[in-house]
C-alpha cells in the first residue's frame, strides 16, 4: 500500500495542502493529517469511526501509522469536524487529481477501446437511507401501503477496463426533487446532465465511451454526447423510442447479411460448458438527424453435468443483450462492439458492489447530521478504492498473495494487515529502501 501511494501519487500530499483551510481555531494538526486520516480510515477498512478511535488506543497501530504517513493520528471526531466543513469541490478535484495523474502516466491506455475510447459507466445507486426525514436534501418515495423512506442516491461516472478497473472520475448527487416523490427516471436523467458538465470539464479532451443502462437512450442524452464530443453505448429496451424499433424492423431484412455466430467451448471437471453467441446488428439508423446503429447478443449457455449414475444432463439458460450506439459497428467489430457494451455492469459489480459489500462501508451512515460530510467521506472512499485496485491488480501482489491452492481472500489479507499494524512494527530502513528503490508497475491482464 505504502509503495502503490508513493509509485503512483507521489504530488498527493502536496494536493492536500493545498485544499482551503476551514477550521476556525488553531490546531496541533495541520489540515492535511485529517484529509490524509480520513483516507487511512477507508485504506484499512475499519468501518467506523470508533474503530478508529480504538486503533489510535494501541500505541504501536500509531507509531506504524506516523511512519507510513508521516502524521499522528487525530481522533476521529475532529476529522468528522473537518470533513463537515470542507468545500465538496475541492475534494473531488482531489480525487480527479489522482485520475488525472494515472491518465498522465498511460496506465489505461492499453485498455482503451478501439484504440481511443476511454469507457466512462455511469450509473446511480443508493448511498444511505433513513425512516426519517434526515435533510431537506434527502429524496422520498411512499410505497403503496403510505410508508415514506428518505434517501440520498449518487449518480457516478466511473473508468472501466475490460481487466477489472472501477474507477470513480466524476460524481453529483440526486437531490430533493421540488414538488413531489423520487422518480428514478426525471431525477437520474436530470442529474447526468450536471454529470456531464463535470466530466466535461474535468477532462475536456479525454476521448471517453459513455457506457450507459436502458434509461438514457433520449434525444438529450444523445445531443449531449455530440457536444462533448463523446462515443456512447446504451442499453436498448423494448419501450425505448419506438420509432427507431420500427425502423429496426424494416432495415433487417434489408441487412439480412449482417449476422454472425460464435461458439465457446469451456471442459471442466463436472462436465463442459459451451456458448454460443449469435450476434445481429442493423447500421445507419436515422434519430432526429443523429445516426444510431442496433446490435444485439443473444447467447445460450449449455452445461453438462454428470449425474451419481454417470449418466450426463445438459442445462440451457438464454441471454439477450441489445444496445444502440453511434461508433459504426461491422463484421469486424461488432463482437467487440457488444462486449464492450457489457462492460457497464464494472460499475455494478467491481464499483457499487465492492463499496457496499467489500468493507469499505458505502452504505453506512458516516455522517449522520451533515450532508456535506456524507459527500466528503465518499469522495475519500473512492481514493482509497482506486489505490487498492493499483494494489490488487499489480502481477507481484497477485503472484505473491492471490495465487496458488487455498489463497487467502482479500478479506482475509486485510484483517492481517490491520492485525500487523496493531502488533508488528514497520522499519523505517525498510520505507526508505522501497521509497529509493525504482520499480516496474505491471498490472494483470
Amino acid at each position: 500500500m505504502h509503495t502503490t501511494i508513493r509509485h503512483h501519487f507521489p504530488a498527493l500530499l502536496t494536493q492536500m495542502r493545498a485544499i482551503d483551510e476551514v477550521r476556525e481555531k488553531a490546531s496541533d494538526y495541520e489540515l492535511a493529517a485529517h484529509l490524509t486520516a480520513c483516507l487511512a480510515l477507508f485504506l484499512f477498512k475499519l468501518g467506523s469511526r470508533n474503530q478508529w478511535n480504538q486503533k489510535r488506543k494501541k500505541q504501536q497501530f500509531q507509531d506504524n501509522y506516523k511512519k507510513l504517513f508521516g502524521f499522528a493520528m487525530p481522533h476521529g471526531d475532529s476529522v468528522n469536524a473537518v470533513i463537515s466543513r470542507l468545500n465538496e469541490d475541492q475534494v473531488e478535484r482531489l480525487k480527479q487529481d489522482m485520475v488525472r495523474a494515472l491518465l498522465n502516466r498511460k496506465v489505461f491506455r492499453s485498455e482503451r477501446y478501439r484504440d481511443q475510447w476511454y469507457r466512462i459507466a455511469i450509473d446511480g445507486s443508493g448511498v444511505s437511507s433513513f425512516d426519517h426525514h434526515h435533510c431537506e436534501q434527502c429524496l422520498h418515495k411512499t410505497s403503496k401501503k403510505g410508508k415514506v423512506t428518505y434517501s440520498h442516491q449518487v449518480l457516478d461516472a466511473r473508468l472501466v477496463t475490460p481487466n477489472g478497473f472501477s474507477v470513480s472520475v466524476a460524481t453529483v448527487w440526486i437531490e430533493n426533487p421540488e414538488g413531489g416523490d423520487y422518480d428514478k427516471q426525471d431525477c437520474e436523467r436530470k442529474a447526468f446532465q450536471r454529470l456531464a458538465t463535470r466530466l466535461h470539464q474535468a477532462f475536456p479532451r479525454l476521448p471517453i465511451l459513455i457506457l450507459a443502462d436502458g434509461l438514457y437512450p433520449y434525444e438529450g442524452f444523445f445531443q449531449t454526447c455530440q457536444t462533448a464530443g463523446w462515443a456512447f453505448s446504451a442499453t436498448f429496451k423494448d419501450g425505448n423510442l419506438p420509432t427507431i424499433w420500427q425502423e429496426i424492423n424494416a432495415l433487417k431484412p434489408l441487412q439480412s447479411g449482417q449476422q454472425q455466430t460464435h461458439t465457446r467451448y469451456q471442459p471442466g471437471k463436472a462436465g463442459a460448458t459451451t456458448i454460443r453467441s449469435d450476434y445481429e446488428w442493423v447500421t445507419d439508423l436515422d434519430y432526429q438527424g443523429y445516426t444510431l446503429h442496433w446490435v444485439s447478443c443473444c447467447e445460450t449457455t449449455t452445461r453438462q453435468k454428470k449425474q451419481p449414475d454417470g449418466t450426463v444432463i445438459e442445462e440451457k439458460k438464454q441471454a439477450y443483450f441489445v444496445h444502440i450506439t453511434n461508433l459504426p459497428v461491422t463484421q469486424a467489430n461488432v463482437v467487440a462492439t457488444s462486449q464492450t457494451a457489457r462492460l457497464r455492469w464494472k460499475i455494478e459489480n467491481e464499483g457499487f458492489n465492492t463499496l457496499k459489500n467489500g468493507g469499505y462501508g458505502m452504505e453506512h451512515k458516516w455522517a449522520r447530521k451533515s450532508y456535506r460530510a456524507l459527500k466528503n467521506y465518499y469522495q475519500f472512499m473512492q481514493m482509497a478504492h482506486l489505490i487498492h485496485q493499483l494494489m490488487l491488480k499489480r502481477q507481484t501482489f497477485v503472484a505473491t498473495y492471490l495465487t496458488g491452492t487455498n489463497h487467502p481472500t482479500v478479506k482475509a489479507l486485510w484483517d492481517d494487515l490491520v492485525g500487523a499494524m496493531q502488533w508488528r512494527k514497520v522499519k523505517r530502513k525498510l520505507l526508505r529502501l522501497i521509497d529509493e528503490t525504482p520499480i516496474q508497475w505491471r498490472l494483470v491482464t
